[in-house]
């Protein structure tokens, strides 16, 4: 994440759009029951953000620890939710001791990294024997969406695809677990399918991406811009993104 405060500041704002989305909530009760928890175990969840899923499993008896490398998160989390325990750090080098988590959770953070293997040997380092790790995220190269212009729209979604770090971070969990060492690798995939005018943001977004790395030219993302706009007005937006949720155990 950028520590810029512009860019914090929208990237919260996505953030909590993306919490309010309808299944959102149900997608991180799924992750929480993967995690399988003794009771009052500790938890880190890594690239905590404002705070929501380590206020959601404090609430049910965790002893739960945020991590997020933004200052700027996390003095938002402490706002937001005063009392949980907190930390700035790093997904590659935790604030956590050794063997003392017993359960470790990543949502949307792995697209994020360029080193996923130096990630996960600190989620092992931290976790306890048998603990649990749970990655929850979207591939950047399956967006689908509906349009006019097929042509149009890969390039649109390869080029956003291409400018995040790790844009394939998702599909291949199960072999970056497995090359970490941990047992029992298991991937659920997850859609959410939209069809309403609440992400396109988005989908204006993602045009706007393509147009500022030179894939797409700005009479093109104006073009595919307003029809999305059209579509949305009229009913007829579709976008559906695929989550991936991993999960495996300390060997």
């Amino acid at each position: 994440m950028s520590t810029t405060s512009n860019t914090v500041d929208a990237l919260i704002r996505l953030l909590d759009a993306a919490d309010a989305l309808p299944g959102a909530a149900a997608l991180r009760e799924r992750s929480y029951d993967l995690l399988a928890l003794p009771p009052g175990g500790t938890v880190a969840d890594v690239g905590c953000g404002t705070g929501r899923a380590v206020a959601e499993l404090a609430d049910r008896g965790f002893q739960a620890i945020g991590v997020d490398r933004s200052e700027q998160m996390i003095e938002q989390a402490r706002r937001r939710r005063p009392g949980l325990d907190l930390r700035s750090g790093d997904a590659r080098r935790l604030p956590i001791p050794d063997a003392s988590v017993a359960g470790y959770r990543a949502d949307k953070v792995f697209h994020e990294l360029t080193d996923a293997g130096q990630a996960l040997a600190e989620a092992r380092r931290v976790l306890t024997p048998g603990g649990s790790i749970v990655l929850i995220g979207q591939d950047w190269d399956t967006f689908v969406i509906d349009a006019d212009d097929r042509a149009l729209t890969r390039t649109i979604v390869h080029a956003r695809a291409d400018a995040i770090p790790s844009p394939w971070a998702a599909r291949r969990y199960r072999n970056l677990l497995l090359a970490a060492g941990f047992d029992q690798p298991a991937v659920e995939v997850h859609t959410a399918v939209f069809t309403d005018a609440a992400m396109l943001p988005i989908l204006v977004g993602l045009g706007r991406a393509a147009q500022s790395t030179g894939a797409i030219s700005g009479e093109q993302a104006d073009a595919w811009t307003a029809e999305q706009q059209h579509r949305a007005q009229t009913g007829r937006m579709f976008l559906a993104i695929p989550m991936f949720v991993a999960s495996a155990r300390r060997s």
